[in-house]
């Protein structure tokens, strides 16, 4: 088999340096060599693609209360936007790996970008509170397939660049992620305050990455066996630890994000800091994973145990939220730092992703199964902690709490952090 360019027939520096047995080596190995052309362009589809991954949730943030006054929304409605993207994630990303497995990881990220557009386009210019629901959900399928085949497709076309490439991706999302959550009202506001063209622009920015993966799918056409294609062997995954171990991770770690993102500034707000301030501070907390979602996985990805990263992060985050929960009016920034290098924990576990499993085949199941679990176990969090303040009146116990469930992350992160290959315990 040749070997994608820029690559030696050797074991990759980023990957365990375990050797794959026979029975592993298949067609759901890394992909043919790719021209140098063809490579770039697939390098700046993936990060077209993880731009978009987030706008379709953080871009209506700061415009809920206008779009819910506008289409009558009642509180149920607006109460299922804030629980349906993770739901999305869970449900929708079950169905990545058959979908893999019939046309291929590269069309069907294509199709999730066309689901992108199309919802985003089109909730922008319903009447309708339930359609509008309904249209969300539709991009945010399309999100919850790429969510778990952009590691895929990174692991079959760049499996020597595993980290770079993991952290041009993390990086991407993390500023689609601050970007829409930023720039949505200065826009909609520069467009005659009309939110349906605020958000719909999001959809113009999706349309572009949707052009970049049909000319990729032109360009790179992608063999798919009647055996499986891409995605090989069917796996027993619920017998690897170590995918159970990252599941667990990912829920735990988007537990912590979303709650993080939805009641970061409700917190620093009651500490006395002023609305405009909160703001800016969130801000922060998402800019510091912009360069740190780059950077990371690089260094991950040169070793092949990251518990050292696991334990970091977690520890950056209990310290966070323990000051928040103590003095959030003090050293405010110091505190939005620390809990935004702690959300590095994302990019960390999509590195893990592609490094704990020998094939393209074994990264696509590994990462449904670990996302969509991951998303699914963390629905209840942030409505969790909404609960307790609600009850108390204060910030003491949600904080704490959100500390405290950083003990666990940093033990089943631990576990998912060691060098081991998932095919190897899924048919031990």
């Amino acid at each position: 088999m040749s070997t994608p360019a820029g690559t030696s027939a050797s074991t990759p520096a980023d990957a365990p340096t375990t050797r794959p047995s026979p029975s592993t080596r298949s067609s759901a190995g890394p992909a043919p060599a790719l021209p140098r052309y063809a490579g770039l362009l697939l390098a700046v589809a993936i990060a077209g693609a993880a731009l978009n991954l987030r706008p379709v949730v953080t871009s209506l943030g700061p415009l809920l209360d206008r779009v819910r006054a506008d289409l009558g929304m009642n509180p149920t409605v607006a109460g299922l936007l804030t629980a349906v993207p993770s739901l999305c994630f869970a449900l929708f990303g079950v169905a990545a790996p058959a979908l893999a497995r019939r046309v291929g990881p590269i069309a069907v990220v294509a199709a999730g970008m066309g689901a992108i557009t199309v919802g985003v386009l089109a909730r922008s210019f319903t009447g309708s509170a339930g359609v509008f629901l309904l249209l969300t959900a539709v991009a945010l399928a399309g999100v919850a397939v790429s969510n778990v085949l952009l590691p895929v497709v990174i692991k079959r076309y760049f499996p020597d660049r595993v980290g770079p490439m993991i952290g041009l991706y993390s990086m991407a999302l993390s500023v689609g992620t601050s970007l829409a959550a930023a720039a949505t009202v200065p826009l909609t506001t520069a467009l005659g305050g009309n939110w349906r063209l605020g958000l719909g622009l999001w959809g113009v920015l999706a349309a572009a990455a949707l052009v970049l993966w049909v000319v990729v799918l032109v360009v790179r056409r992608e063999r798919v066996g009647r055996g499986g294609g891409p995605q090989g062997a069917k796996l027993p995954i619920l017998r690897s630890r170590t995918a159970w171990a990252l599941a667990l991770f990912f829920g735990l770690q988007s537990t912590s994000a979303y709650a993080t993102m939805g009641w970061l500034p409700k917190i620093y707000q009651d500490a006395g800091v002023s609305a405009e301030a909160s703001g800016v501070l969130l801000a922060v907390v998402m800019a510091v994973s912009v360069p740190a979602s780059f950077v990371l996985p690089n260094l991950a990805a040169r070793r092949g145990d990251q518990r050292i990263f696991v334990l970091v992060l977690g520890l950056c985050g209990i310290t966070g939220f323990l000051g928040l929960m103590l003095a959030a009016g003090t050293l405010s920034w110091l505190w939005a730092v620390l809990v935004g290098l702690s959300m590095c924990a994302f990019p960390l576990a999509l590195t893990m992703l592609g490094l704990r499993a020998r094939t393209p085949g074994g990264v696509t199941q590994l990462s449904a199964f670990a996302q969509s679990l991951g998303y699914l176990l963390s629905i209840p969090g942030p409505i969790l902690i909404g609960a307790i303040y609600q009850h108390t009146g204060g910030w003491y116990l949600p904080l704490g709490l959100l500390a405290l469930l950083l003990v666990p992350q940093i033990l089943v992160g631990s576990r998912a952090a060691r060098a081991r290959y998932i095919e190897d315990e899924a048919v031990g």
